[in-house]
């Protein structure tokens, strides 16, 4: 039987789904559940999710309804020091339903991960970062042509992200996908890691290496992928980025 869900905030409402992973181990402290919301505004060279793009093609469900699947699973939580991982797509284009499932967590004592490229607006961001328990930033690029080519938006939603992360206070873990040939500029790993510097809520940085496990969604999508001979990084090349960041605890996950 589920576990009755305290709810002081708005369950009603609704949001697009696209699934629910229990029992996630790299998604943030513990054993997690994921959300993973459908609907994103950027559109990643090596996404390995573009089944999530599009929030119409989500499941709609109720905070309610998402709180008593993540409730299943509280005493593993507890136990394991987890929670749940907001991911996507990008849970940021949902603002509303997004801060309305935060509290819902926060009001059940639930940890809560946001995975997030980044929020559109200053305003959204200082709304809504105060219910995160643990930022996980998707950092993709510093030079704005760079991050515009790998995503087709714009850099300043992680850099304001991480300012408004950096005001209130929010601990941080970066995650960087190292893709070579694309984000392996030593000048602009450069750049990025100085702009990390002057942040101090940052705990740590993530190095994801590029893989194609995704490359088969892109196909059977029909979407353009521009990535088919691009291999994943050697080790070498790994061991080369990590060295730029290396004010930090530096995991490959």
């Amino acid at each position: 039987m589920a576990t009755e869900a305290v709810v002081k905030s708005d369950d009603t409402t609704i949001g697009a789904i696209h699934s629910i992973y229990t029992g996630g181990m790299v998604d943030g402290p513990g054993i997690r559940t994921v959300i993973f919301l459908s609907g994103c505004s950027l559109r990643c060279l090596y996404c390995h999710n573009p089944d999530t793009w599009f929030s119409i093609r989500g499941n709609k469900k109720t905070v309610a309804e998402v709180l008593e699947e993540v409730l299943k699973y509280r005493s593993y939580y507890k136990f394991s020091g987890g929670g749940i991982t907001i991911s996507g797509g990008e849970p940021a284009d949902q603002p509303f339903f997004l801060k309305e499932l935060l509290l819902a967590c926060r009001e059940n004592s639930i940890h809560t991960v946001l995975d997030t490229s980044g929020f559109a607006t200053e305003d959204i961001a200082e709304e809504i970062l105060p219910y995160v328990d643990l930022l996980m930033l998707d950092f993709k690029a510093f030079d704005p042509l760079l991050y515009k080519k790998l995503t087709k938006s714009n850099v300043k939603r992680p850099k304001l992200t991480l300012s408004a992360a950096k005001r209130i206070n929010i601990p941080t873990w970066i995650r960087f996908v190292l893709v070579p040939g694309l984000t392996d500029d030593p000048n602009d790993l450069r750049q990025m890691a100085a702009f990390f510097k002057q942040h101090e809520n940052i705990e740590k940085i993530d190095v994801l290496p590029f893989h194609k496990h995704g490359e088969h969604k892109w196909d059977e999508l029909e979407y353009e992928y521009q990535l088919h001979h691009t291999l994943p990084p050697t080790p070498e090349q790994i061991l080369q980025v990590q060295q730029i960041f290396d004010i930090y605890p530096c995991n490959v996950i």
